[in-house]
This record gives C-alpha cells, structure tokens and sequence, in this order.
C-alpha cells in the first residue's frame, strides 16, 4: 500500500475478475470491515469504493464555527449521537488528536540586528532537515538519480540539534559569519492541530462516512434528525456537503431532465398527431414503467441512485414507442384508404381497429422489449467489471420496460377510447355550427 504520514496506510485491494468471485465488492468490503475491526490499535476509515458521483465517501457534513475546540468539542456530541444509526460505517472526522510539533519561537529583534531573516531562516531549515533536490547524477549503468543535500541522520535527532544549526551570513567587507539558531530564536516542544480546515472565513471539522445494507439518503436523513437534537451554540451550525451535496443536485438536475424529456414528447406527439388530446392516451404509458422501476430495484435489493434515475430518463423515450405503434396502427386503420382495385374501403370501428392494432403490432413490441431486456441483462446482474454501482441502471430499464409492454396492451387502448369519446363530445359542444346561407328573393 501507500502511507500518508507516518501514522495513516492505505492499501489497495486488487479483486479478481468478476467471473471467477462469488462476492460482490459491496459484500467483500463488509467482510474485510468486520475482520479488520479485530487488529487492535487501528481505525477504520474508509473500505470499498470511493463514491462514484463525486469520488467521495457517500454521507459528508461539517460542523463550522468561529472556535475550534468548541468544534471539537461538538464533534464528539455528535459523533457519539450518530454512531449508532442503521447502515452507518466508516465514520471519520478531520478533528484528529494533535501532533507532536517543534516550536520556533524567533527574537525577530535579535535576528534583524544580525542580518537574518524569518524567510532565510525557513528556507536554511528546509534545507538542512527536509534536505532540497541541487541537481543530478548520472550513475555507470546510465541511470540518473537527483541529488539532495541534507544534514546527516545523527544531527537531526533531537531538539537541541536545531539549536546548533548555523546559518552562514556575509559581512559587508565579503567575509562570512556564522550564527546559531539559538542566538535568534528558541526551541520547544509542543503540540499542534493536526489538520485546520476552513470554509466561508470560520473553522469547519469534516465528518464523513459511508453506508452499508442501506441507501446513502436514508442514512442522510436519520443523520439530519439526530443533528437536530443536537444543542448549537450561537455563531455554530452544520452543513451537508461533498458527495451528498453532489447527490441532491445531481437529482435535481435528473428531475429536471425527466420534466423536460416528458414536455418535449408530448409537444412532438401532439404535432405527429395534430391532436391535444391523443398524446395523454400515449403518455399513459409512463407511469406504468414506475411499478416496473420500483418492482426491480426491490427485487435486486438496490436502491434509488442518481443511475436508477437516469434509467427512468431513457424509459421515457423508450416506452412510449409501444404505445405509438399500437395507436397509430388504430388510427390508420380506422381512416377510409383506397384498396388494391382502386375502391374506397371505409375505416374499421373504433373497437375493431384497437383489436387488430393488439394482434398485428403484438410481434414487434415483443422483439423489441426482449432485445432490450436481454441487452440490459450483462448490466443488470453486474456481470461486467465494475458494473456493481451501474447495475440499477439497467435493473430499472428492464422492471419499466417489462411493465410497461405488458400493461400497454391493456391500458392504452382503454384511455384511448376515453380520450376520442371526449374529443368527440367537444367537437358536438363546441363546434361550429354551419350557417345556412340565406334566401335572397327577387323583386317581382
């Protein structure tokens, strides 16, 4: 793995190919969850994937506030109120316990009097402690390895090795003069925050954790009832933020475009048919997908997720075909056409031409739903690479199309019947009467 610091790890997981495991990266990353909670003196902070919205962790919120022990102090309320919630793993803060620092507290009368300042005094240490990259070599087998110059290990151990750092200054008749770092400046040892955050000028302790059996909403709003039990002092507040901030936008921007997509068809179905009323009985069909959308997610035990969502968006166009197969066939087949011997046949009754619309357009609203159900199955079932947090995407395409052709069927034609009754009913109430022209008679 990867370390970070010298008291955070990171290691990286490789699984295998999805085909040759039984266990889905949700399922893996709960069982090395509950194993790692047995190695004493460590933390867990964060198993599995990172947030596939905004690669974050999936809950995030801080606490501000003008203080920060007060922070600190809140954050331990808060942490103790929701550690408890169902689904809630991997809970973490920035407020971590302080670290051991080496204070320089510099004479700054003392050093200008020397000729020194903080700026060179920083940039010596950096170099004599840290050590700086000069330049580069170029070894015998042709490898080139840069150069850093630093004080050896045996004169960095302790603090009282910084105190006798010297600093090489020049006179002004060209000579050098060496000073200590004692001479200018003081040091001790101490303790110092280990990581200080801000947002809109006031100190602000992230917390942030993930979700496990549960979706990362519900866990949100059981963090949001907790949070309100909670005693804010004046000038204190929390605020959601990171990937469940993105989420909820990300949602909005989904129902926007479900709105918009619902709006655009029903403007270009009412051209197609030149009627207001004809395309209700069309967009009957996409409530439907919702039974279809919800039956799937509870039978694959997903949740509603910004995929699932764009699901639903693609249903909207896709569901919506059916249902102008089947009523535009009835339509045509209703009109009077002129048949092969160059006679004119009169349209088909209303029932009869729904019925043979049912019988002749069934096949191809069949091939068509089976070849998108079976092109969503590799998704749905996550039989793919990384198709775990993609698979309610698909999952909702199939449950809305498998619902949505069969209830067509049945529910279109009924809602259609209703719809040209009531257009017939306004054509008889409110249409024109024709004028019957006058008689004008002649002068006898």
């Amino acid at each position: 793995g990867s370390a970070q610091g010298k008291i955070y790890a990171n290691i990286y997981v490789r699984l295998v190919d999805r085909k040759d495991r039984s266990r889905s990266v949700d399922q893996m990353s709960d069982v090395l969850r509950e194993r790692l909670k047995t190695v004493p003196g460590i933390t867990i902070t964060h198993v599995g994937l990172l947030d596939a919205v905004g690669g974050q962790k999936q809950v995030e919120f801080s606490l501000q506030g003008p203080d920060l022990q007060e922070l600190e102090r809140l954050t331990k309320v808060v942490t103790e109120k929701i550690r408890d919630i169902p689904g809630l793993v991997d809970l973490d803060t920035s407020a971590k316990p302080n670290k051991p620092v080496i204070a320089l507290d510099v004479r700054r009368d003392a050093a200008s009097d020397l000729g020194l300042s903080v700026a060179q005094m920083a940039a010596s240490l950096r170099t004599l402690v840290a050590g700086t990259t000069v330049g580069n070599w170029r070894a015998p087998d042709d490898q080139t390895y840069d150069v850093n110059v630093r004080l050896a290990p045996e004169a960095r151990t302790a603090p009282q090795d910084l105190e006798r750092l010297p600093f090489a200054l020049a006179n002004a008749d060209g000579t050098t003069r060496i000073v200590r770092l004692n001479q200018v400046a003081s040091v001790t040892e101490s303790t110092g925050a280990n990581q200080i955050n801000r947002r809109d000028l006031t100190r602000e302790v992230a917390v942030n954790a993930n979700v496990s059996q549960r979706s990362a909403g519900e866990v949100s709003n059981d963090i949001k009832k907790a949070l309100e039990g909670v005693s804010f002092p004046p000038g204190y507040r929390y605020q959601f933020g990171g990937s469940t901030k993105n989420m909820a936008e990300s949602f909005g921007y989904a129902i926007s475009a479900l709105a918009m997509a619902i709006i655009f068809i029903y403007m270009i179905l009412a051209s197609q048919f030149k009627s207001f009323l004809q395309p209700l009985a069309l967009m009957t069909s996409l409530p439907l997908t919702l039974i279809g959308v919800v039956l799937a997610l509870l039978m694959f035990r997903s949740t509603l997720s910004m995929f699932s969502i764009i699901g639903v968006v693609m249903l909207m166009g896709l569901v919506t075909k059916n249902a102008i197969l089947l009523v535009d066939f009835a339509i045509r087949a209703r009109e009077e056409h002129v048949n092969d011997e160059g006679r004119t046949v009169p349209g088909l009754p209303r029932a009869d031409a729904l019925l043979l619309a049912a019988r002749v357009r069934l096949r191809p609203i069949l091939m068509t739903t089976l070849a998108m159900i079976f092109g969503m199955v590799p998704l749905a079932f996550a039989l793919s690479e990384g198709s775990e947090q993609r698979a309610p995407m698909g999952q909702a395409v199939i449950g809305g199309v498998i619902t949505s052709s069969l209830l067509t069927l049945v529910v279109v034609p009924v809602v259609y019947c209703y719809m040209d009754d009531l257009a017939g009913w306004a054509r008889r109430k409110f249409g024109s009467a024709r004028a019957t022209p006058p008689k004008i008679e002649g002068l006898s």
